[in-house]
């Protein structure tokens, strides 16, 4: 039987960009917008706080375009300072290569496994799907899905015990499936 976990966000990540003020690399975002209208064209800029000294940048969102070219509901969602928006655009490559940042998300998600109700199983299947692009070593998923070390984990690799069609060193962000045999 095929098990199913999920890797979800629970808050926002940290944008990672030098501050101007005082050299720290973290910023935090609530999801604060900043609108500007100049005539028939609008800028938006995402707003992020410097961790160290409360400093704001401005993360560019959209610059000098035309306010009719815009769908009404992303107008509505920049002037509500939609949340979902803001982890939307965090996640968009064109942002985040236009503002050159990265994000850390360390402490910003959890994995959601369903239970324990599999850990009795011989052969255990499972499939890891993720809500947001967040970038985690399969090992450290593994690890936390069934309680074990990291250790473990890739003694049980090494011996063949824990296989899958990808590889399980390094940083994934996209779904994948593995087979643990005990």
């Amino acid at each position: 039987m095929l098990k199913s976990w999920v890797v979800m966000p629970t808050c926002l990540p940290l944008v990672l960009r030098r501050c101007h003020t005082c050299a720290s690399e973290r910023f935090r975002t609530s999801g604060k917008f900043r609108v500007n209208a100049h005539h028939k064209l609008i800028d938006a800029w995402l707003l992020a706080l410097c961790t160290a000294c409360g400093e704001t940048a401005k993360l560019t969102v959209l610059e000098r375009t035309r306010v009719r070219s815009l769908p009404a509901e992303l107008l509505d969602r920049l002037h509500d300072n939609d949340p979902g928006l803001a982890a939307e655009l965090l996640q968009d490559l064109v942002v985040r290569r236009r503002n050159r940042i990265a994000l850390d998300w360390d402490g910003a998600w959890r994995l959601d496994t369903g239970g324990p109700d599999h850990l009795d199983q011989e052969v255990i299947d499972i499939s890891v799907s993720f809500a947001a692009r967040i970038p985690v070593r399969p090992v450290r998923l593994i690890a936390e899905g069934f309680a074990l070390s990291r250790a473990e984990v890739e003694r049980l690799i090494r011996e063949g015990n824990l296989v899958s069609a990808v590889r399980l060193s390094g940083k994934l962000s996209g779904d994948f499936t593995f087979t643990l045999k005990r």
